[in-house]
């Protein structure tokens, strides 16, 4: 099935969206999107800012991003999620005993970090830092896998996406705002503790969350993943039924996804850095954070999810797509003038781009995955996604090192947040030509 599918579009009246927006579930995946985004910045660039305080090089914060990797790397033990369950925890089902597993190793991963600190050295921060990301991107996979199999309908799909988006921008902000102005108060330890307390919001919704049995016919009629066929179908099956299913476009479209998030993804560790090395002070950096973080999310999810609604999927990527160069580009005015007003205003830009894009993304990734498969498929599109920026991020501290000799280290700063911006042109043209080439085989939807 493809982002905008042929089933003609059903008009609802507002009081019939309030009543689904009452569903339990809906405040269970708002509670799982918490959980999902909390850890996230933890291992990345809030880290990042804690080392930078501690005094360490731009080039190793760069690499240290590095743990991030780890969501890139879930398709080769999503197949798992997919079909075992967890021993003790699995009599929760399947689903739920893998998210509290996750959630409960994230919150211990995280207390881990906060007792060693720096002090202990980088490695012994990085590999907790890993253990941390490594639960979080399992998390992810069967998280994404619960909000597809419990949506009823492909309208509850993004109405899921949404709700899960929420309340993941709503854990960023906690990561990034909250964090900072807890470490500037009472250090990063005690902040990072904080954190760990907080995931006890995805166990309980995980605990209250009810097991999907929209693909239980469909797991049912697969072999065991222990037998010689339960294992090639788990591992290749996704693959196999991914690529029947959108031939020769399948490529295209993992490639407009890989490129899709890189202005978000390629200077993610210098964000923190770079507000150190401005001068801007922990308190200002966490009130216009959230002032704007939270607001910017609420009007960047609702406008991505009219805006699909009215102009279709593609349409929305594209400007998706454009918002995320603008904003990023944007942060090179800070090295002009950081005032208060200039930097609310990139913050607010910046806040409304991803979350708008990343609503967009979210819905056309989940749109093309396949009952029996959802985990390991959206873990391979997810990765997709991923892989490519999180990568290059790993260089962005050497990129603005190597800059810094002809530009002046805020010029370097500058400079890279530019070229990163133009990283969205790539994107665009891609998600034109896939809208072209689809174009005959599906009716893009719109009201009118």
């Amino acid at each position: 099935m493809t982002a905008e599918a042929a089933a003609p579009h059903r008009k609802r009246t507002a009081l019939a969206v309030l009543r689904e927006l009452r569903q339990p579930k809906v405040a269970v995946t708002l509670a799982l999107g918490f959980s999902s985004g909390l850890p996230f910045l933890l291992t990345q660039n809030t880290l990042g800012y804690w080392l930078r305080d501690a005094g360490t090089d731009l080039k190793v914060i760069g690499f240290m991003s590095w743990v991030g990797l780890a969501y890139v790397l879930k398709p080769f033990w999503s197949p798992i999620v997919d079909r075992v369950d967890v021993p003790f925890l699995g009599r929760l089902g399947r689903r739920r005993g893998w998210m509290v597993l996750s959630q409960i190793v994230i919150a211990l991963g995280l207390v881990a970090m906060a007792a060693v600190g720096t002090t202990a050295g980088l490695t012994t921060i990085g590999i907790f830092a890993l253990v941390v990301a490594f639960s979080s991107a399992t998390q992810d996979i069967v998280i994404d896998a619960w909000r597809i199999e419990a949506a009823a309908t492909a309208d509850e799909i993004g109405l899921l996406t949404s709700a899960q988006q929420l309340g993941y921008r709503v854990a960023l902000l906690a990561a990034d705002a909250a964090i900072i102005a807890g470490a500037a108060h009472f250090g990063w330890p005690l902040s990072y503790v904080a954190m760990a307390i907080l995931m006890g919001i995805g166990i309980a919704a995980s605990i209250f969350a009810f097991e999907p049995a929209r693909a239980d016919a469909v797991m049912h009629r697969q072999a065991p993943l222990w037998t010689p066929r339960g294992f090639f179908d788990a591992v290749v099956g996704p693959f196999i039924e991914f690529f029947a299913t959108h031939k020769a476009l399948g490529l295209l479209m993992l490639a407009a996804i890989a490129f899709y998030r890189l202005p978000d993804f390629l200077m993610g560790p210098m964000y923190n850095p770079y507000y150190h090395d401005l001068g801007i002070a922990k308190d200002t950096v966490a009130l216009v954070r959230g002032a704007t973080g939270l607001p910017g999310a609420f009007v960047g999810i609702a406008a991505s999810g009219l805006f699909a609604l009215r102009f279709g999927l593609f349409r929305t990527l594209v400007v998706g797509s454009v918002l995320q160069g603008l904003g990023t580009a944007s942060f090179a005015l800070l090295s002009v003038s950081h005032d208060l007003t200039m930097f609310t205003a990139v913050m607010a830009l910046d806040n409304f781009a991803q979350a708008f894009a990343g609503v967009a993304l979210v819905a056309y990734m989940s749109s093309l995955t396949g009952l029996g498969y959802t985990a390991t498929q959206y873990a391979l599109l997810s990765s997709t996604y991923a892989f490519l920026g999180k990568f290059l991020k790993g260089f962005s501290g050497a990129v603005v090192d190597g800059l810094t000799p002809g530009h002046g280290l805020l010029g370097a700063y500058a400079t890279a947040f530019i070229g990163t911006g133009l990283t969205a042109i790539p994107p665009i043209l891609l998600i034109l030509l896939l809208a072209r080439l689809n174009r005959p085989q599906v009716e893009v939807r719109q009201t009118t």
